[in-house]
Formats: C-alpha cells, structure tokens, sequence
C-alpha cells in the first residue's frame, strides 16, 4: 500500500429533487440555484485541472440534461443518487431496484455509461441495498461511517438489537467509500425554516476541513478523505472563496492527490484482490 494519500471531492447535485416535498415556490428556487453552483464549480475545476465524482440524481439529470453533459465534457465521474432523492429506507426492495433502475437508465442514456458508484440520498440504506447494489453491477458505496479515511468491504445481514446484542452479516463484493457528516457541507451552511439551521463562517468549515485531512496525513498514510459538496451549498460566493482556499492549502501539501472516486474504489479493490 502507497502512503500516497488521496482527497475526492464529491457533489450530491440534488437541484430541484431535494424541495419537490411541497408547494414553497422560494425553498423550490434553492435546488435551481444547483445549477448555478455546478457551473461554477465546473469552472473552478478546470481551472485547477482536477477531477470529481458528481453524484445525480434521476431527476435532475432529466430535468437538466445539458449540465449532466457538461459535468462528463469536463472529464469527471457521473455517480447515481437515486431517481428523486428518495430514501431507500422507506421503499419496499421492489420499489428500490426501481429506483435503481430508472435512474441507472437515464443517466445511461445521457452518459453512454451506466454509474458504477451509488450514494444513498440522505446516507439512509435500507436492510437490502447493499444486495441490490451488487446484483446491478455497481462497484462501490459512498454512504457509510464506518471509518473516517480508510475503504472496506460492505456487509449484508447485520443485525441488532437493544438488550440483546450484535451478529455481522457477510462482506460483499461492494467497497464501501466512508463519508461523515461534519465533511459534508450541508450541515454547517444551511438554513430551513422553520427548523432552523446553521450559517456557520465559511473559515471554520474550512480549519475543519483542513484539520481532518492534517491528522489523517500523519496517522494514516495511503488513506483516503472524501469531501460531500453540494452545488446550491457551497456554489455562494463566500463559500467559493473558501473551496478556493482549500484547493491552495492541499497544494502545498506535497503527498496529497486528487482523485475521483471510481478511482479510489479501483485502486483499494486492486490492492485488496491482487487484480
């Protein structure tokens, strides 16, 4: 294993599929604004001649074909993210293979390519995701907190329960690529009312940010880091200068490298199987 250590930079490019749950024409502007923010991060991209992993959903890939077109123009990996940002906790498995299906088949058809990565909308997965993921193809997961920088096998039949206790179920042909919540912009930035929320100073994102990566560089070498971004988020000006910032500070650290995700997965199967 190379102590090589690699930084994905991941966009959930939800648009108008995360404010379709009611009739607020102004919460439904937020998720048009997503395409404001993907074009600008796609220029910013260029400009520093990285690769992404672009997570789409169904819907907006229908709804939006030219910017799904743009994100493959630029070099960058196409993910899926369910068909309309639906939780795969809440459907049967029948209607999650749909889902699966309808949306792996739209992003086809505008790619040429069916996603062989899958993030669940919202990071809720259900009790038969991981069987449906491999039985479809796919090649890896980006939904799980089981470590923080380090990729693993995921697992089917794990089961629990309070005042009993804990059996593992089975790994399964599916590498498991770990996000967490405070790397994920949406918890710092935004604001729903009437729940509230957070517009937290785009520095302190960006100490954390940097923080996490600084001691995951000195205590574990050849990890992974995977920043969550999400278009109508961090596409606000303030937090553009910020993602600018973060691209200056990884620069001047020299054993660090921007990968995709796809990438990322290839390369841990690799080391994993000898293939």
């Amino acid at each position: 294993m190379s102590d090589q250590f690699s930084v994905s930079l991941s966009f959930d490019v939800d648009t108008v599929s995360l404010w379709m749950g009611g009739k607020d024409r102004t919460a439904f502007s937020r998720g048009e604004f997503g395409v404001i923010g993907t074009r600008r991060i796609l220029k910013l991209l260029e400009r520093r001649s990285a690769k992404a992993t672009f997570f789409v959903p169904g819907l907006t890939s229908s709804t939006y074909p030219d910017l799904v077109e743009d994100i493959v123009a630029g070099g960058h990996e196409i993910g899926h993210h369910g068909n309309h940002h639906e939780s795969p906790a809440r459907l049967s498995r029948e209607q999650e293979l749909e889902v699966l299906q309808d949306a792996t088949s739209i992003l086809h058809s505008l790619t040429g390519e069916k996603p062989v990565g899958w993030r669940s909308p919202g990071w809720y997965v259900s009790e038969h995701t991981f069987d449906l993921l491999v039985q479809e193809g796919f090649s890896y997961d980006s939904s799980l907190m089981g470590h923080d920088v380090r990729p693993y096998w995921c697992r089917t039949g794990d089961q629990w329960e309070k005042g009993v206790g804990v059996s593992w179920g089975t790994e399964v042909d599916l590498v498991e690529l770990p996000i967490a919540w405070h790397l994920d912009d949406f918890p710092w930035f935004e604001y729903i009312p009437p729940k509230g929320g957070n517009l937290t100073p785009a520095s302190a994102v960006l100490e954390t940010w940097l923080g996490d990566l600084d001691w995951a560089r000195e205590h574990e070498p050849g990890g992974l880091l995977t920043y969550t971004m999400h278009p109508q988020v961090i596409g606000r000006g303030h937090r553009m200068l910020m993602f600018e910032a973060l691209f200056d500070e990884i620069g001047k650290r020299e054993d660090v490298k921007f990968v995709t995700l796809q990438e990322a997965s290839d390369r841990w199967r690799s080391e994993q199987t000898g293939n």
